[in-house]
């Protein structure tokens, strides 16, 4: 669901799963994953590195037939070190599992592109600081929102080609606005690039407010117009934000740079559908595909290119993004 189950101060100490035997990361075992690994199992490995954390839910949805498949291959990677986990502590109910990049799986991704671990920036205990962190429910909301994205593709089209998280966006763009995530989306009917801000409402709508410009500054330094797109938690909070967004988008220079959107997933929460209301039209909802005709001004392939620009001196290595999309399975292949 793109509206998180829970909020943040609903969060206790995370329990990690020490119950199962695991294998230890040595050069024996990296050897004996050679022949056991799928196309898929290394593809989730290059996801949950890109996007930091993943839960069951959002592995099933983008990678896996059924639930049950899901829990199978992920004891497996478990066990063999190619992810790690942590269960967020609920004071109702029970949070599904979140997997991490566990030890094995950064020696894999670092071989299989030529580098050594150190140069991914991967510490154990740097990828388990997100089940503490206070964005956990902030960064598995935007994976959410994400992960519905690239589980639906439109009959005939592409659906979700391109998807970027958000230290990839402060890479390349962290010098004037730092987006929760960069978005491609491709239909028979168009293609739209988009940049992406999930409010959770835990800050204030001057803070959403005071985005805008810095968007500004980045379509004039680029001559690209990129749509922004901001997915808020309910219609009340979406009403008070319009207005304080509205406030700022007038006073820029050029308004017309900034095109933007917002939806809630109140009534519905398929971000593809009917949902987003322009903030220049008060007209109807539109669906994701049909944005691209409220703004003739829109650039095609605003965003920089799929590959990754060279990384300064010292700086960690990011490594091409995944496709948003499960590589295709052998047959048979489950």
């Amino acid at each position: 669901m793109p509206k998180p189950a829970w909020r943040q101060r609903a969060l206790r100490n995370p329990r990690v799963d020490g119950r199962l035997p695991r294998a230890a990361n040595t050069i024996e075992h990296h050897v004996f994953l050679v022949s056991r690994l799928t196309p898929r199992d290394r593809w989730l490995a290059a996801m949950v590195h890109e996007h930091r954390v993943l839960t069951s839910t959002q592995i099933t949805q983008l990678a896996f037939p059924s639930e049950r498949a899901t829990r199978a291959r992920l004891r497996t990677l478990f066990q063999w070190s190619v992810l790690d986990r942590f269960q967020p502590f609920l004071t109702y109910g029970t949070a599904p599992m979140h997997y991490v990049l566990g030890p094995a799986g950064a020696s894999i991704l670092a071989a299989q592109h030529g580098f050594e671990v150190k140069d991914l920036g991967y510490r154990r205990e740097r990828a388990f600081a997100i089940a503490n962190s206070l964005r956990l429910t902030h960064q598995v909301a935007t994976n959410d929102l994400l992960c519905r994205l690239a589980a639906t593709a439109p009959p005939g089209a592409a659906g979700l080609t391109c998807w970027w998280s958000e230290t990839r966006c402060a890479r390349h763009l962290g010098d004037l606005v730092r987006p929760d995530a960069y978005a491609r989306w491709n239909t028979t009917r168009a293609e739209l690039d988009a940049y992406l801000e999930i409010d959770l409402g835990t800050e204030s709508l001057t803070q959403l407010a005071r985005k805008l410009p810095g968007y500004h500054d980045l379509a004039r330094a680029t001559g690209q117009v990129t749509q922004v797109l901001i997915w808020l938690p309910t219609a009340r909070r979406e009403t008070a934000a319009r207005r304080a967004l509205h406030r700022t988008w007038t006073s820029l220079d050029d308004p017309s740079t900034v095109p933007l959107a917002t939806a809630t997933p109140e009534p519905s929460c398929d971000p593809t559908g009917p949902v987003w209301l322009p903030l220049d039209s008060p007209g109807p909802r539109r669906s994701l595909d049909a944005l691209s005709s409220c703004w003739p001004q829109l650039s095609t392939h605003a965003a920089a290119s799929d590959t990754e620009a060279p990384a300064p001196a010292g700086a960690t290595v990011l490594l091409p993004p995944p496709a948003p999309r499960v590589p295709t399975l052998h047959p048979g292949r489950r």
